[in-house]
């Protein structure tokens, strides 16, 4: 009897749940047919429906993705255009490749850019050599850290040229050109320069005027000789000037145009001489480079279209275009002379004229090489310690000698 209970209380429960009494489950079967039969088109026009938002997304879905590839075709096109218009416009350069065996490349030192920069005193437009470079300057980029350093090197210094003859840093651009001078730099500092951009005094004063002028502080013995210079670099880029042109000869600062600043960057008859005057030269490149990084689109243009024609480089149109795009990004953090320790001597074996010369040569260098690239421990290659021993050899001038001032307010290391 207790066994019969308990059966019928589970048959019970099972009545009580829908899923498992048969015949509740069987009446709801019977009223979803007879839902059906009532309205035979519900079901066709709900799967009608379906369908027809299920195209409607994959019709978006197409269109999204049209969008999307228009829009990149957009800007490939463009990058395209902007790439072709700079190839365009850098075509204007006088682009001069260079033979990688003829550099003296001494070894790679690492993620710099080291470019040579030749301002030339070209009288009739001379840009491959048989001109002296008035200026020379190793322009160092870190690609790591777009830092910039620049280094003038002092163009009367006594260095080893490629005859194996001791003359004038300025000398070699003469007689072989860019390779030569390039050479030159490489083999005496051990460097790796591959690269250079030449310019003459034309080509800086028409980018100067197109920036509207540099504003410059000056002594009053600076604006004198300013103007003097002023004259002279109007003659050798075939432009007028008047006495009304000459800027006041006051100490202060004024604007330059481009003449002005060019004939102020070739003063050497101050306080200071040839070492002071390439302080000046990196003073008015800085403040040009720092100018140009705010021209508008309009300006810029108009300097490519009228100084191009007068700068020579190896650099490709890749390089440039790369320097181009990170202009912005370049900060100058170092602007020294080379050598930092020196004399001047008129007393050098079988030469004559004055020449700089550098105290301890190897010293020299390895601070150069700490400055730029950071390297505590530089070894000198066995170039430069027989440079270093024909110097001394030629002038007499020891590692003991008395170094002259040639760091001025401005310059930084």
């Amino acid at each position: 009897m207790g066994r019969d209970r308990s059966i019928d209380r589970r048959s019970a429960d099972r009545n009580r749940n829908g899923n498992r009494n048969p015949n509740r489950k069987r009446e709801a079967e019977q009223c979803r047919n007879a839902d059906r039969n009532r309205n035979p088109g519900r079901k066709r026009g709900t799967d009608k429906k379906l369908a027809q938002q299920e195209r409607q997304k994959k019709k978006k879905k197409r269109r999204r993705r049209r969008v999307v590839l228009l829009c990149f075709e957009l800007f490939i096109l463009a990058i395209l255009c902007v790439v072709g218009y700079g190839m365009l416009k850098l075509g204007k350069l006088d682009i001069n490749i260079l033979n990688p065996n003829n550099l003296e490349v001494y070894k790679d030192t690492g993620p710099y850019t080291n470019i040579a920069c030749f301002g030339l005193d070209s009288r009739n437009g001379e840009l491959e050599g048989g001109v002296q470079s008035d200026s020379i300057m190793i322009v160092s980029i870190n690609n790591e850290t777009n830092d910039v350093t620049l280094t003038s090197v002092y163009r009367d210094t006594l260095l080893l040229q490629a005859d194996g003859n001791y003359e004038k840093a300025n000398s070699a651009y003469n007689r072989g050109g860019p390779e030569a001078a390039i050479s030159l730099l490489n083999r005496n500092f051990d460097l790796d320069i591959r690269n250079y951009v030449s310019v003459n005094f034309s080509a800086l004063v028409d980018v100067i005027d197109a920036l509207g002028g540099l504003e410059i502080d000056m002594t009053q013995e600076e604006a004198f000789y300013c103007n003097g210079y002023a004259f002279e670099t109007a003659q050798v880029v075939g432009k007028e000037m008047t006495k009304e042109d000459c800027i006041d000869e006051v100490a202060g600062t004024q604007l330059l145009d481009g003449i002005h600043a060019v004939g102020y960057a070739r003063i050497r008859y101050t306080e200071g001489n040839d070492f002071k005057r390439t302080e000046r030269q990196r003073e008015v490149l800085e403040l040009t480079v720092e100018k140009a990084k705010k021209a508008n689109l309009l300006t810029l243009n108009k300097i490519v279209d009228e100084v191009f024609p007068q700068i020579s480089t190896s650099l490709s149109i890749t390089d440039m275009l790369g320097f181009a795009a990170n202009i912005l990004n370049y900060n100058i953090v170092g602007k020294t002379g080379f050598p930092y320790a020196v004399t001047t001597s008129e007393d050098v074996r079988n030469h004559t004229g004055s020449y700089v010369v550098p105290i301890d040569f190897i010293g020299n260098v390895s601070m150069l090489h700490q400055n730029i690239f950071a390297e505590e421990w530089y070894e000198p290659s066995s170039k430069v310690k027989q440079i270093h021993d024909d110097i001394i050899y030629l002038t007499g001038v020891t590692e003991d000698a008395t170094a002259m001032n040639t760091t001025f307010e401005g310059d930084t290391q």
